[in-house]
């Protein structure tokens, strides 16, 4: 039998599994979790996987320990071990769509399609799972939490995303090739994009806290005035960015939040800055973080107070070329030929399936999942995104044929 005539019969199979895979997103669109707190998606997930028949891991990662993994051996033969992956945890945004399977939790949203990524990544799991006689080498299904953001790890204090959490488990030991899809509504549903190289940057937080000494406005010279230390590194920091990045490069540093002070005749004591750098070359993320580090403990040193720094690095998507004409030909299998393009430029978003890549030849691809007639046009991270759910079938068809082409 050859590829063609053994995958012909798993897409047809994958396609019955339509009702079943909006069943399974929609309870999880109703029930969204955030970050870490993904105990009732894992489980969901891992009670699937083994209901199939695929030996599950439960608890993965050494510091939170809260993903899932699950391992299909294949009956034909030798083969490489392929990773397959999807995430689970959803944004903290009030879902303003009226439809059935509306968020039940206030203020928590599945506003970037994780719910339809875990679903495509079941149907696959079950797809594989009924054709497992037919496959060569093994599929490794990896549901991860904290795709969306990062927490301190309580062993090292480290701020870590789930993707980082479960490689530190050993995730990726063995691994061949590794791919994962992400819904897309400026793609309209029944199509592909992917970047040939980039496809996006390296996404890195921080927090900036400085300390310094309260006082009354009428004695400025007896306190240290944390707010004007915060308003200095503002400053200092957009002139790094503009003096000390190469203008060629694309590069962006925001701040998000500054708080400071408790009355109007007080000088600060405390202040707090957040924000977000976006770059793609890991010496650029390099020399941000540390021209942060610099600038903060200096503006601290000269003003006679203290700082504390908490700093996530990112890393960018950097899709292997092999890899990018692999899952452009699962794709056209699946979608046809006209239906999938390749995408440019990059977008400075991020996405920490970076670092897998960075460790496993793979590739990241986006899903088209508009539909303009049914008005679900709406981008990612807003209270109104939605997605036409044919997605499903058509990514799970597309990450098993990942799974079983040469």
């Amino acid at each position: 039998m050859n590829l063609m005539e053994r995958t012909e019969e798993m897409m047809a199979y994958a396609g019955t599994l339509h009702d079943e895979l909006v069943i399974i997103r929609r309870d999880l669109h109703s029930h969204p979790e955030l970050l870490y707190d993904v105990t009732r998606t894992a489980d969901i997930v891992a009670d699937l996987l083994e209901s199939w028949d695929i030996e599950v891991q439960r608890s993965v990662g050494p510091h939170f320990g809260k993903g899932v993994t699950g391992t299909l051996r294949g009956e034909a033969g030798e083969g490489p071990l392929i990773l397959l992956r999807a995430d689970m945890d959803a944004l903290p945004i009030h879902e303003e769509n009226d439809v059935p399977y509306k968020s039940l939790h206030e203020g928590i949203m599945h506003a970037c399609g994780h719910d339809a990524h875990t679903a495509m990544l079941l149907g696959a799991a079950k797809t594989l799972s009924r054709f497992r006689r037919r496959i060569r080498g093994s599929v490794r299904f990896v549901f991860q939490p904290a795709e969306e953001g990062a927490a301190k790890s309580p062993l090292d204090g480290r701020l870590l995303s789930g993707g980082r959490d479960m490689i530190e488990a050993g995730i990726l030991e063995g691994v061949d090739r590794c791919y994962a899809l992400h819904v897309m509504p400026e793609l309209p549903v029944g199509t592909l994009g992917i970047h040939e190289h980039y496809a996006m940057a390296a996404s890195s937080h921080f927090k900036i806290r400085f300390t310094g000494t309260p006082g009354h406005h009428s004695a400025p010279h007896h306190a240290v005035d944390a707010l004007q230390m915060a308003t200095r590194f503002v400053t200092e920091v957009n002139g790094l960015m503009a003096n000390k990045v190469d203008p060629t490069e694309a590069a962006v540093l925001a701040f998000g939040t500054l708080q400071a002070g408790t009355a109007i005749n007080v000088i600060a004591a405390h202040s707090e800055l957040t924000g977000t750098f976006r770059a793609f070359a890991k010496e650029t993320v390099a020399a941000i973080t540390d021209g942060l580090r610099r600038i903060g403990t200096s503006i601290a040193d000269v003003a006679g107070g203290s700082i504390e720094m908490e700093l996530r690095e990112g890393i960018a998507v950097v899709n292997d070329a092999a890899e990018v004409v692999r899952i452009m030909s699962a794709a056209v299998d699946v979608l046809g030929e006209r239906q999938v393009c390749t995408l440019s430029p990059p977008s400075l978003a991020g996405e920490d399936f970076g670092w897998y890549l960075d460790r496993v030849p793979g590739a990241f691809a986006f899903i088209g999942c508009g539909n303009a007639a049914r008005g679900i046009v709406h981008a990612i991270h807003q209270p109104r995104f939605d997605l036409d759910e044919s997605i499903l079938v058509q990514g799970a068809r597309i990450l098993a044929k990942l799974a079983v082409q040469p």
